[in-house]
């Protein structure tokens, strides 16, 4: 496993990122907030939801281990392809059929006409989710290459192609402009899949597909043990993967209770809260779970607690030298990102209280995420899922204590709580020893430095902001 697999992954989730903030940029300006683009957030909340949970999460983590163990790797493919997409294309369809009932479902607080005039567009963006599993498939069977370029990259085109479409239709009514947006969606998911169908022919997977498809039949009862440990695997990582939605859910419906303004305060610290876990952890574990399944299903322990090593303290350094930053320079960013118009400098100061508990959980949520990459390629779904419940269990429990002392910050704080326990309980499932052993890596000294220099310069830039205004 190389680092440029890596910084590959990142710099892909980095651009999206960017993208994706122009595209709020433009949708705030041209569609503005009004009934409209609350109608198109809802729309696109369902598909949305479900790619987060399954796509990206559950499927990957339970499709890849079981297809490196395979001894009919096309054929397991090809069945497990052919099995999901039948079932989210007759989804789409009942999503279509029963619109308004689902609308309904997804978003309580709507009246009458909003609920028929967000039910076609709800049925549009679903759709979606059928070009994203496809995606995520192909993007899993290119892992196994580890090929991480057109995933990360590829990931950017839903964002041009929705930026696109605003540029379009900019001075139409807002009516036009939602369907617009839904149509772009799904252009987006297009474009996706046409580029991973590319980089699967420039590979040379596609004969593994087709070979898939032409004895199918004819082996279909030699992979039936291969689609038994995957389903096995799949449902308890589709838990694993739903407990950060449900967490978030909860933290917003908590503060709800709260002063006006929480659960926005709430939204844009854990959006800044996210970039780092994002451009480092996820990258990372992205990067690595290949190596990692496939060095310890040919039993190379050793090199598989080495390659984890490394990354280990490449995480530790990058999380911990951003906690840093983001902690003595929290009040900082959020002004220079946010502080304009309505919102105002208190808006400023709570929001940074607020990222600063997040923060404080970010560390041991990326190094967790790390260290359970050796669950899911153990086949341990079901372990990991049960230690993604108990860090559920210890989020809601402190964040019932913290919210009525604290507030939103507490929320924040109960987050973090849970981090460090999922982070110990992930640890003791895959062996202290493991972490003992990574623990005293040469790597760690220059870990450690990296840290202290991103404190001290942080410090230092703090001081020079603040003697100047």
């Amino acid at each position: 496993m190389r680092f440029r697999s890596i910084f590959t992954t990142s710099a892909g989730i980095l651009t999206s990122r960017i993208f994706g903030f122009v595209r709020d940029l433009l949708m705030a300006s041209i569609l503005g907030a009004n009934i409209f683009s609350d109608i198109f957030f809802v729309a696109f909340k369902l598909p949305n939801l479900f790619r987060r949970i399954f796509a990206e999460g559950a499927f990957v983590q339970s499709f890849l281990p079981t297809f490196i163990v395979s001894k009919h790797r096309s054929v397991f493919a090809i069945a497990i392809l052919i099995r999901f997409f039948l079932f989210l294309v007759a989804s789409s369809v009942l999503v279509t059929l029963f619109a308004e009932p689902v609308t309904r479902l997804i978003a309580i607080g709507f009246g009458e006409e909003s609920v028929r005039a967000a039910a076609p567009l709800v049925a549009i963006n679903f759709y979606y989710l059928d070009l994203i599993f496809l995606v995520t498939f192909l993007s899993a069977l290119l892992q196994y290459r580890e090929h991480f370029a057109t995933t990360a990259f590829g990931t950017t085109l839903l964002n041009i192609s929705m930026i696109t479409a605003l540029l379009l239709f900019r001075n139409e009514e807002p009516s036009t402009i939602v369907y617009a947006l839904s149509y772009a969606v799904l252009a987006g998911g297009a474009l996706q899949l046409l580029l991973h169908l590319w980089m699967i022919r420039k590979k040379g997977l596609d004969t593994l597909l087709v070979g898939g498809l032409i004895y199918l039949q004819r082996k279909k009862e030699s992979i039936r043990e291969d689609i038994d440990r995957f389903s096995r695997a799949f449902f308890p990582s589709v838990l694993g993967n739903s407990t950060a939605q449900i967490s978030s859910f909860i933290d917003t419906w908590l503060a709800s209770f709260l002063v006006s303004g929480s659960i926005s305060y709430l939204f844009y610290a854990n959006r800044l809260f996210q970039l780092p876990l994002a451009l480092f952890a996820i990258a990372a574990s992205t990067a690595l779970f290949p190596t990692i399944s496939k060095l310890l299903k040919e039993q190379k322990t050793g090199e598989a607690k080495s390659q984890t090593r490394k990354v280990f303290w490449l995480l530790f350094a990058l999380l911990g030298g951003a906690s840093a930053v983001a902690v003595i320079l929290s009040e900082e960013i959020v002004r220079l990102l946010f502080e304009r118009g309505a919102f105002g400098i208190n808006d400023t100061e709570n929001t940074s209280i607020v990222l600063v508990m997040y923060i404080a959980g970010l560390l041991p949520f990326g190094l967790a995420k790390l260290f359970s990459l050796w669950l899911y390629a153990m086949h341990r779904q079901g372990e990991a899922a049960s230690i993604a419940a108990k860090s559920l269990g210890v989020n809601i429990l402190f964040s019932i204590l913290l919210i009525v002392p604290m507030a939103a910050p507490g929320l924040a704080l109960a987050s973090s709580i849970s981090g460090w326990v999922l982070f110990w309980l992930t640890v003791k499932a895959v062996g202290k020893e493991l972490f003992l052993d990574i623990m005293h890596a040469k790597y760690a000294s220059y870990a450690l430095l990296f840290v202290m220099c991103a404190a001290v310069a942080s410090w230092g830039l703090k001081v020079m902001i603040d003697g100047y205004f």
